[in-house]
C-alpha cells in the first residue's frame, strides 16, 4: 500500500505547524490511514507494471522534467517510497518545495555542479572556509568547474556571465565563521545561492527564508544524528529538484532505502538533540574561553553544537589525551567527537589556502554530544594537560591567555 503513495505523504496537512511538530510528523502523515504507526521500509529495486505503454509515458515525462512519476514506483534508481518520505520531511523542515536525497553530501554537491554545468554554467563563486572535500572538488575542477574564491563582500564583483552558482557555508567548517545570508543572497542577483546548512540544521536557521535557492546537508551528521548512516540532501524548489533527480538517475548516486528510513527516524528527534547538544557546547565554549591553555575560542552567534578552539600547546597531544570524547572525523552524533582539521578534514586543502581561511595548525574542532557537561569538561581538562606518556602540566604554570574572544551566550 505504501508503494502507491510516493509524493502523497502530506495531503492530510491543512495548517502550518511548529518545527518540533513537523520533525515528528512530516513524511508520516498518511501512516494512520494505512493502519501503520512506524514508516515501512521498501527495499524493492524494481516494481511490476502490466501497462508498458503507460510506463513508457511516465518515463518520458520524467525525462522531460524530472518530476516524480505519478502512481506506483518504477525502479529503485528513479525513486523509492521510503527515501521519498525523508525528502518530504526535510523539505518541510527547511521550508522549500522539494528535497532530493543522495548517497552522500559530496554526491549531492556534485549533482548540483553537474546540473549547472549541463547548462553551460561552469563557473562557481565560493567563500572559504568550506568543508575540505567541497573545497577540493571545486579547486581541482574534478567536474569541469572553475572556481573564484572571494570573501562575502566580493561576491557581486566576482560574478561572470557563465557563473552558475555561489557557495557559502555558515557556520563554516571548521572555524564556525558566519556570513549574512540575506546580504549574500542579494549580492548573488539571479545566480543561485547554495548554503551548506550542515552545522546549523533547520533548527537554528533556514537559509531558504533568507534568499538561498539551494540548501545542502551532509545528512550523515545531525539529520541522521547517530553516526550510522551516510547521506546527503539538497532542499530546493521543484524546478531545480527535477534536474537533480535526472542527474541522480543518470549517475546512480541514490540513497539506500534503509538509510532513508534511519534519516526519517533521526529527524523526529533533531530539535531535541540539537538544542541539548547546543547547551553543552555553549557551556564548554565558555569554560574554554576562560582557560589559560586555550588561545582562542570560536563559537557561532546563532549557537549550535560545534566548538572550535586554538590552543597554546600541541593539538595532537589533546587528540591523544581524550578518553571519554572520541577522536574521530565527522560530527553531529549523540556522542562528542574531536579532530584536528589541518590533519584530517581539511588536509586536502592547500596549506596556504587553509591557513588563509583561518584554519590554523593549532585549531581543534569539537562536535559536542549529549553526555553530561561535567564529564565532558573533566575529559577536556585532563586532555589539555596531557603530555605524551602521561606527564601532565600544571594549569597554573600555563602562559597567560591572549586574544581569546569569549563566546556569546544564548
Amino acid at each position: 500500500m505504501d508503494t502507491a503513495s510516493m509524493g502523497a505523504h502530506d495531503d492530510v496537512r491543512t495548517a502550518p505547524r511548529a518545527l518540533a511538530t513537523e520533525a515528528v510528523h512530516a513524511g508520516r502523515d498518511d501512516l494512520a490511514r494505512q493502519g501503520l504507526h512506524a514508516p515501512p521500509i521498501d527495499l524493492s529495486t524494481t516494481y511490476p507494471s502490466y501497462d508498458s505503454r503507460g510506463e513508457a509515458a511516465r518515463i518520458d515525462a520524467f525525462a522531460a522534467t524530472g518530476a516524480e512519476p505519478d502512481g506506483p514506483p518504477v525502479y529503485g534508481r528513479l525513486g523509492n517510497p521510503t527515501v521519498a518520505r525523508f525528502e518530504t520531511a526535510l523539505a518541510r523542515l527547511e521550508g522549500t518545495e522539494a528535497a532530493v536525497a543522495f548517497a552522500s553530501g559530496m554526491a549531492a554537491l556534485s549533482a548540483v555542479l553537474l546540473v549547472r554545468a549541463s547548462m553551460g554554467l561552469r563557473h562557481v563563486v565560493a567563500v572559504r572556509p568550506l568543508y575540505g572535500c567541497s573545497d577540493h572538488l571545486l579547486t581541482a575542477g574534478l567536474l569541469g568547474s572553475e572556481v573564484t574564491w572571494t570573501d562575502p563582500a566580493g561576491i557581486a564583483e566576482a560574478l561572470r556571465p557563465d557563473t552558475g552558482l555561489v557557495i557559502v557555508e555558515s557556520p563554516a567548517n571548521p572555524t564556525l565563521a558566519e556570513v549574512d545570508l540575506r546580504a549574500v543572497a542579494h549580492a548573488c542577483g539571479s545566480v543561485p545561492l547554495l548554503v551548506d546548512n550542515t552545522f546549523a540544521t533547520p533548527v537554528l536557521q533556514r537559509p531558504a527564508e533568507q534568499g538561498a535557492r539551494l540548501v545542502l546537508h551532509s545528512a550523515t551528521k545531525y539529520l541522521g544524528g547517530h553516526g550510522d548512516v551516510l547521506a546527503g540532501v539538497i532542499a530546493c524548489d521543484e524546478e531545480f529538484a527535477g534536474r537533480l533527480r535526472q542527474v541522480r538517475f543518470a549517475t546512480g548516486g541514490v540513497l539506500h532505502p534503509l538509510a532513508g528510513y534511519l534519516l526519517l527516524r533521526g529527524l523526529s528527534t533533531l530539535p531535541v538533540r540539537v538544542r541539548a547538544a547546543s547547551a553543552n557546547a555553549a557551556e564548554l565554549a565558555h569554560r574554554l574561553a576562560a582557560d589559560p591553555r586555550v588561545a582562542h575560542v570560536h563559537y557561532p552567534r546563532i549557537g549550535g553544537a560545534m566548538v572550535s578552539f586554538e590552543i597554546h600547546g600541541d593539538p595532537h597531544e589533546v587528540i591523544a589525551g581524550v578518553r571519554l570524547i572520541t577522536p574521530a572525523v565527522s560530527l553531529g552524533s549523540v556522542d562528542t567527537l574531536i579532530q584536528h582539521p589541518a590533519s584530517i578534514s581539511h588536509r586536502i586543502v592547500d596549506a596556504d589556502d587553509r591557513r588563509g581561511a583561518g584554519v590554523s595548525d593549532r585549531l581543534l574542532r569539537m562536535s559536542v554530544g549529549l553526555e553530561d557537561v561535567e564529564d565532558l569538561w573533566s575529559d577536556l581538562d585532563q586532555a589539555l594537560s596531557f603530555r605524551g606518556a602521561g606527564n601532565r602540566v600544571n594549569n597554573n604554570d600555563a602562559p597567560a591567555l591572549a586574544g581569546t574572544r569569549p563566546p556569546l551566550r544564548r
